[in-house]
């Protein structure tokens, strides 16, 4: 019976021409062997199984031809025969892992010393070379600095961040790549064709994805698949056997996520944990997938997918179905719940719970108008005067709604319903800021509900048609009232003045402050502030306060609002400590005598 002998050593590139993945550097290799500009030591870098100790032998093996044919050995000279053989003496492979001592360092320098039988050159391949200890790092460095004129050292490791810095000054770097998903399927398929084994596209690229990036992987998977699935590579054995959720379940996940049909999501991913798999593998699997749908929305970013053929375009028919706002916003969410699942307690909640969200976004992308999510309310349109005084400028929309000053909507809307549901008009004719002690005024005409803000019903809010007073009825559309003044203004206002100052107090205590001492003419309120900062700001929440004085009040017509900024500059503030001593001394004579008895000094 005849031994088998796995894939990764069987058809292990023997040339250069032969290497997957790696052009840069075989074209590097191939350039420095005709023009003979060889360096003393390489240090060849990068991710496992992509061909470092691969490119190593071969480069060995040509520099000691002694026939070669465009940088290549020729396979027919004792050198090459010997080396396939596995008898040549000219190069010399070391396990670093295993002699990572300063004696194996000692014994390799004086190996190094015996000059080569036949050929050119003495190599020697330092495997896993950032597995020696510091002590062989410095018994090492005078001899690859300076090694005999027929010794040349290639070093390989899978990690360059661990090798001393003075050993890396010495050498030659050459970084290899991860090899393309594109290259490990045609490198597989030319296998498949030498071996006699028929295969689907679906197959070989799911064996290069989970090998990501190793060709080494790769060839292995692909020995386990034949070994489950016989000479016949099929998609879902090959999925069962290398245990990874097929593509045909993000796929149909996915069509269920944009139909909104949540049930059915959850029911799959029940399956998925029936199978064995992970929640997280799950997730991670479904974000790489809306990762491909959105690289298959641009042409200039579909050359990021690593797919072709047959899957590709399943991937561009669905990408079609999908919008991009919903993938940004699917992407970003399931991201999120991947960080938070390695800290989760209950893993399988949050995963459902994500889902119930994607649905949501896939039920709002079919469904932009008529959708509502759970917990989310329809907005509640404006009244159609109010908008045409924003149209024309004279209402300038509240950016920052007060959330206890008056009674809001939900989260989603954002705008306080004092606002949508009574007709507000403000118009400011205030004196230029820099001006002091100039009267600035606020006409607001305020229509109050006939309740207050504060025990409003939801129900009245949501249907402003249902009051005759606001918004617009089914018979006739909602008109502006004329600048009509309460009579009974002044009177409703000082009887309320304690509940509104109280109200606001809580709300907005600076800004009550300058409501304490204000001054009620008919329908006008007059009041002083001190700084040009506080003004402004009873300027921004001016309709809020309006509104809580005309509800608290019952007041029905317009509202005038007169502020004058007043400064005192008469008084010199106490900046150092000895202005601030004598500052006090003067309102408190009596503080100089406890200075005397207690003996204290200024500090």
């Amino acid at each position: 019976m005849e031994n088998f002998v796995v894939s990764a050593r069987k058809y292990r590139p023997a040339t250069f021409a032969s290497v997957v993945g790696q052009q840069h550097i075989t074209s590097t290799l191939k350039n420095a062997i005709s023009r003979n500009q060889l360096a003393h030591a390489y240090l060849f870098c990068g991710p496992r199984g992509v061909g470092k100790t691969t490119c190593a032998r071969i480069f060995a093996k040509a520099i000691n031809c002694l026939h070669p044919i465009d940088s290549e050995a020729c396979n027919e000279c004792e050198s090459c025969r010997s080396f396939n053989e596995g008898r040549s003496f000219n190069i010399h492979e070391l396990d670093a892992a295993s002699n990572n001592s300063v004696d194996d360092i000692r014994s390799l320098t004086e190996q190094v010393r015996i000059p080569p039988q036949i050929g050119h050159y003495s190599v020697y391949i330092i495997d896993e070379v950032h597995m020696l200890s510091a002590a062989a790092f410095n018994a090492f460095l005078k001899t690859l600095e300076e090694p005999p004129a027929h010794a040349i050292f290639i070093l390989a490791t899978t990690e360059k961040h661990k090798i001393l810095p003075t050993i890396l000054s010495r050498c030659q770097i050459y970084d290899f790549n991860r090899i393309r998903v594109e290259d490990s399927v045609g490198y597989l398929k030319y296998i498949a064709g030498q071996e006699g084994i028929t295969y689907d596209d679906e197959s070989l690229h799911l064996i290069a994805q989970k090998a990501d990036g190793g060709m080494r992987d790769a060839l292995s998977m692909f020995d386990k698949a034949v070994s489950f699935c016989g000479n016949n590579l099929n998609f879902k054995e090959v999925a069962q056997t290398l245990n990874v959720l097929d593509y045909d379940t993000y796929f149909n996940v996915t069509s269920l996520l944009l139909e909104g049909n949540y049930p059915a999501a959850l029911t799959l991913f029940d399956e998925v944990l029936r199978k064995g798999f992970s929640g997280q593998t799950f997730i991670a699997g479904l974000n790489s997938h809306l990762r491909d749908i959105l690289m298959c929305k641009d042409p200039q970013t579909i050359a990021l997918l690593e797919v072709t053929g047959t899957l590709l375009d399943r991937y561009k028919q669905q990408g079609a179905d999908c919008d991009v706002g919903f993938l940004f916003r699917a992407i970003a969410l399931l991201t999120e719940l991947d960080g938070s699942l390695r800290t989760a307690t209950n893993q399988r909640l949050n995963i459902e719970l994500g889902l119930m969200k994607l649905s949501g976004l896939g039920q709002k992308k079919n469904n932009p108008v008529d959708a509502v999510t759970p917990c989310e309310l329809p907005p509640i349109d404006r009244p159609r005067m109010v908008q045409e005084e924003i149209g024309r400028g004279t209402v300038q929309p509240v950016d920052k709604p007060a959330a206890k000053m008056a009674a809001t909507e939900p989260a989603s809307s954002g705008a306080p319903v004092a606002e949508r549901a009574s007709a507000t008009t403000v118009q400011q004719t205030a004196q230029s800021p820099s001006r002091k002690e100039e009267p600035r005024q606020t006409r607001a005409y305020i229509h109050t509900l006939p309740h207050t803000i504060s025990g409003a019903p939801i129900s009245s809010l949501l249907n402003p048609s249902e009051n005759n007073e606001v918004g617009e009825t089914d018979n006739e559309p909602y008109v502006k009232p004329a600048d009509t003044i309460d009579p009974k203004s002044e009177e409703k206002i000082r009887n309320a003045q304690k509940t509104f100052l109280l109200n606001l107090n809580k709300e907005r205590p600076r800004i009550a402050m300058a409501f304490h001492d204000m001054q009620v003419t008919g329908n006008h309120i007059s009041l002083t502030v001190p700084t040009e900062t506080l003004y402004e700001e009873i300027m921004r929440n001016q309709t809020e306060i309006l509104s809580l004085l005309s509800h608290t009040a019952g007041v029905t017509g317009l509202i005038e609002l007169n502020i004058t900024v007043k400064e005192n500059t008469s008084v010199h503030k106490p900046i150092k400590v000895e202005d601030k001593l004598r500052y006090l001394t003067e309102q408190n004579p009596t503080l100089t005598l406890l200075r005397q008895k207690l003996e204290l000094d200024v500090e």
